[in-house]
């Protein structure tokens, strides 16, 4: 079965630096992928090469099939335009750390936008489409509230109804909880959990351990710009093969 996600050799650095070194890995139509390790491990440059938001020094992304971000004719790379790379990148949907809403809108605004803008439907039926979503973030009754008088956690909700919106075929998680006070995370948490029972492809960059132990299909440990280990999590929590791992699991559990 062809995957949804293949990284095939991504190479990455900042100047001289080193940040990715040979990442390869595939994700299956409606998997979950937890990638977990120590602070600077590449993690979050992962996912930003993934969808294009840093360019590979080396290696492809494929989304579905499709080549992400470049035309590749034998040897030689060519970056796309902007244009196409925007329009590539929306199939990928994309939570950060911060959740990035126009504090100007209301929550009802904000996932409307984007259907507006990108996708050019109407401002009613994005409004239609997007009260039906907030509901299914459990904040039906907060649609008309700005950011300023939402919790953390409410608008990191609003911003995974805004993906949601862009009905991307994944979606990538940098560490989505990790700007939130602990008594919201597990409402977030807790819609992510949705999500992957629903289906959705997702690719979380995370320290929730919990989380990746009861949710992920799959664990992948990162270290120094490498994939140190990757197994489903009974696997990957119960019995870790590399001392790497080990020592990561012992400070964290």
């Amino acid at each position: 079965m062809q995957p949804l996600i293949e990284v095939r050799g991504i190479h990455k650095r900042f100047g001289e630096k080193p940040v990715l070194t040979g990442i390869d890995f595939q994700v299956q139509r409606g998997e979950v992928v937890c990638v977990i390790g120590p602070s600077g491990s590449g993690k979050t440059t992962l996912l930003r090469c993934m969808n294009f938001l840093e360019v590979p020094n080396e290696g492809t992304v494929w989304l579905d099939g499709e080549l992400i971000g470049l035309q590749q004719d034998d040897a030689r790379r060519k970056l796309l335009s902007d244009a196409a790379i925007s329009k590539q990148r929306s199939k990928f949907g994309m939570l950060f750390q911060r959740f990035n809403l126009f504090n100007h809108k209301t929550a009802l605004e904000n996932v409307s936008e984007g259907q507006v803008q990108v996708h050019r439907i109407s401002r009613a039926e994005a409004d239609e489409a997007s009260r039906k979503l907030l509901q299914r973030v459990g904040l039906g009754e907060r649609m008309n509230h700005y950011p300023a008088q939402l919790s953390g956690g409410q608008q990191q909700r609003v911003a995974i109804a805004r993906t949601l919106a862009m009905q991307p075929v994944a979606i990538l998680f940098d560490e989505p909880t990790s700007a939130l006070d602990p008594e919201m995370v597990g409402e977030v948490l807790d819609v992510m959990k949705e999500l992957a029972e629903a289906g959705m492809t997702m690719v979380i960059a995370t320290h929730e351990m919990g989380f990746a132990r009861e949710v992920a299909d799959r664990v992948v440990m990162m270290d120094n710009g490498v994939i140190v280990e990757e197994a489903p999590p009974s696997e990957f929590f119960g019995n870790p093969q590399h001392e790497r791992t080990k020592r990561f699991l012992a400070k964290v559990l």
